[in-house]
């Protein structure tokens, strides 16, 4: 049995202007700075490139047989609770010697929640 190899998506909406996703590109280039030897990829739902099947696609390359999605969205909507199953689902069968899991939105994050609150503080203090 080989070992896992880890990758991880961080998923995105995506929007029609560009820079929309300047902070998601930062988050991914901050992590590789952390962890050079990290596997990770952006996608987008729609509007940007790559799709979520093109990181995936893109992590298998490198030799990810295990991948996380992270949804870098603020709270589970519409998207996160019935389209993204559905596309993991696909994947699953896709490629069955993948695991795939998927974790929960960013902004539902202890950590993100307490940055969050502390900025928000900050800017009473100003």
């Amino acid at each position: 049995m080989s070992v896992p190899t880890k990758g991880l998506i961080l998923f995105g909406h995506g929007a029609r202007d560009p820079d929309w996703a300047a902070p998601l590109r930062e988050v991914r280039r901050r992590l590789q700075t952390q962890m050079p030897e990290a596997r990770v990829e952006l996608a987008f739902l729609e509007f940007q490139q790559p799709d979520l099947e093109a990181s995936v696609r893109a992590l298998m390359a490198q030799g990810c047989n295990r991948i996380k999605v992270l949804p870098m969205f603020m709270a589970p909507g519409g998207h996160l609770k019935r389209d993204l199953p559905h596309i993991m689902a696909r994947f699953e069968a896709s490629w069955p010697g993948v695991r795939f899991e998927l974790a929960a939105a960013v902004g539902t994050a202890e950590p993100v929640l307490a940055a969050m609150a502390g900025h928000a503080a900050d800017l009473l203090r100003d």
